[in-house]
């Protein structure tokens, strides 16, 4: 009654059917994982933006990696800005979507070590190649408020690190390169700058991470889930349809047809 299912078209069918079961539950358990490093990181930003500030030098220290753990932590820092020094940050947008740069500031502590600061956004020329005008921050020493970050990378950012950009310029914010540029013991990781707001507005702050929604992962594990449920059903209706209609057909071939009646 199923010899069918040794036919070519049955045997392709079966063999995909089988690839896709295992496959669509990899998948989802994929996006499981990704709704649960999403709640999970929620809660270090949810965290790290109620804690009380602490001085960014008890966190993170020359060639240190910025822990998980604390992700956009607040912290403080005393020194004086160093403009001379400063750099920007290629194709950065603001809440806006338009497209310029981040303005990175080395901070010189009072110990003379260098903590970079992202100081926010602004606007770029057409060319992108002219180094933009920045308003000045505050002149001598001040201290300064900011959500410490971990230096970014190619892998966990996607941007890759072009090389041979316009003076002043650069991808990513690397303390480990800048500590390179500047010849001096630069803390690893940097802040995003929050407090002194800028006279006029400008650079625009960088505005607090968005913590509050887990994103459609979870929907998407359970869709794949289904999925997988829906194709061994899937086969088995197929195979009942194609064994009824096959029975069909055999009866109806072996049925002979009824012989005209005489006139």
């Amino acid at each position: 009654m199923y010899r069918f299912l040794l036919t070519r078209q049955w045997v392709i069918l079966t063999i995909v059917a089988i690839a896709l079961i295992p496959t669509m539950i990899r998948l989802g358990f994929w996006q499981l994982h990704r709704h649960e490093h999403k709640v999970a990181l929620n809660k270090v930003i949810a965290e790290s933006l109620a804690a009380q500030p602490v001085p960014a030098e008890s966190l993170t220290s020359p060639g240190a990696t910025v822990k998980h753990a604390d992700l956009y932590r607040r912290v403080t820092a005393k020194g004086h800005f160093d403009t001379a020094d400063e750099e920007v940050v290629r194709r950065r947008t603001n809440d806006d979507g338009d497209v310029g740069y981040h303005v990175l500031t080395p901070f010189v502590l009072e110990d003379g070590r260098i903590l970079l600061v992202n100081r926010g956004w602004v606007p770029a020329d057409a060319s992108q190649t002219a180094f933009p005008a920045i308003p000045a921050p505050p002149r001598g020493e001040i201290t300064v408020t900011g959500r410490l970050m971990p230096d970014e990378t190619t892998a966990a950012s996607g941007i890759k690190d072009v090389k041979g950009l316009p003076d002043r310029q650069v991808m990513l914010i690397s303390s480990t390169q800048q500590a390179e540029r500047l010849g001096k013991q630069v803390l690893g990781g940097y802040v995003q700058l929050t407090s002194p707001a800028p006279q006029g507005g400008s650079p625009q702050l960088l505005p607090d991470p968005e913590h509050g929604d887990i994103g459609p992962h979870l929907a998407y594990a359970i869709q794949w889930w289904l999925f997988t449920a829906g194709v061994p059903v899937g086969w088995v209706v197929l195979l009942r349809r194609e064994a009824r209609e096959r029975a069909q057909a055999a009866v109806k071939e072996a049925t002979p047809e009824a012989e005209p009646a005489a006139v």
